[in-house]
């Protein structure tokens, strides 16, 4: 079959996949429907803009023009461009190849995908079964330590009993002493043992009581701002538990950012969204986000794992233990880091 000349264009115009067609100047000369709505523009605005307005990152420019140069097709999986109109940063999957015909000049065809969907709903999966699984080990652990460390607490209280020199009894009060602290270690890491006990709360009633904590504690130079949703309806939780997992990702963000800097708190609502395999009407969703350092790259894909930190001085234990307590709720902790600006994004079932 071959198609009429009046085909083509409507074709194009319903792919969900977006088209650019740039010429041998890099500037834009098409671009159809779906492109609008990946970049939130007008193509009647961005007709004839260079590649470079438009695809913000020189690399990405410079494959293009290299394109125009070899002759040669370019393919990018999982790309990271950020979008000039709205400063946002998305993830496709990008296809460039040059196109020859003889009555006109070159140009290169530009197909792009957002994958940021898939890639969630497979980063969202990951996370779920590493929690279960994390649990699941550490509580195995956790209860073959605590046995023997039952038994070693005993045995040295019957020793001491048995001692008259209070030297020696110094010895056996530090065995009894780091018995305990690893006893209450034991217990942080295998978390809440208690089913959540729920009601309904209102999501910004929680977040204010974690600001005024953590606002106290806070040095001057660093501020905790507010940018709330007041339309997000009451959810039923338990309220003790949301404080605890919201004020270690606050404390968190306050510590990253030392002396000065920002942190905000940002509540919205998503219609329609999945939460690893369920599909939910309505979600809450909470951002704490600060202009830190970032949280480094052989840590980024671990911080949800007991022992693992960052910070000198740190446990490792409070981001998995506010991950369990919002697995208990049917949600579910994010988190997404550069330099300058870090997101952990808390998602919670409103129905």
């Amino acid at each position: 079959m071959q198609l009429s000349p009046e085909l083509t264009p409507r074709i194009l115009e319903n792919l969900h996949t977006a088209v650019m067609v740039f010429d041998a100047d890099l500037k834009l000369g098409y671009l159809n429907p779906a492109g609008e709505m990946l970049f939130a523009v007008s193509a009647r605005r961005v007709i004839g803009v260079h590649a470079r307005e438009l695809l913000a990152g020189g690399d990405l420019v410079d494959a293009l023009a290299n394109v125009f140069r070899s002759g040669h097709p370019f393919t990018e999986r999982e790309l990271a461009i950020e979008l000039p109109a709205s400063g946002e940063w998305v993830t496709v999957d990008l296809t460039a190849l040059p196109l020859s015909d003889p009555q006109h000049a070159r140009e290169i065809l530009v197909e792009m995908s957002q994958v940021d969907r898939q890639l969630r709903i497979t980063r969202e999966e990951t996370l779920l079964s590493q929690s279960s699984a994390t649990r699941a080990l550490v509580r195995g652990l956790a209860h073959e330590i605590k046995n023997p460390l039952g038994g070693l607490r005993g045995a040295a209280q019957l020793l001491e009993r048995e001692l008259d020199d209070e030297e020696l009894k110094e010895y056996t009060r530090i065995i009894i002493e780091e018995a305990d602290r690893l006893q209450s270690l034991m217990n942080r890491m295998l978390g809440p043992n208690a089913l959540p006990r729920q009601r309904l709360v209102n999501i910004h009633e929680v977040l204010e009581r974690v600001r005024q904590v953590v606002g106290a504690e806070t040095p001057p130079g660093v501020t905790i701002d507010r940018d709330y949703d007041p339309s997000i309806p009451e959810l039923t939780a338990d309220s003790d538990q949301l404080i605890q997992s919201v004020m270690n990702l606050v404390r968190n963000a306050v510590q990253a950012v030392g002396e000065s800097g920002r942190t905000v708190l940002r509540t919205r609502t998503l219609r329609q969204y999945t939460i690893g395999h369920t599909l939910h009407k309505l979600v809450a969703r909470i951002d704490v986000i600060d202009n830190g350092p970032g949280i480094s790259e052989e840590v980024r894909e671990s911080v949800f794992l007991p022992m693992v930190t960052g910070r000198p001085g740190g446990t490792g234990l409070g981001l998995p233990i506010a991950q369990s307590l919002i697995n208990a709720h049917g949600g579910l902790i994010e988190c997404d880091s550069r330099p300058g600006r870090t997101v952990f994004t808390v998602l919670l079932p409103l129905t």
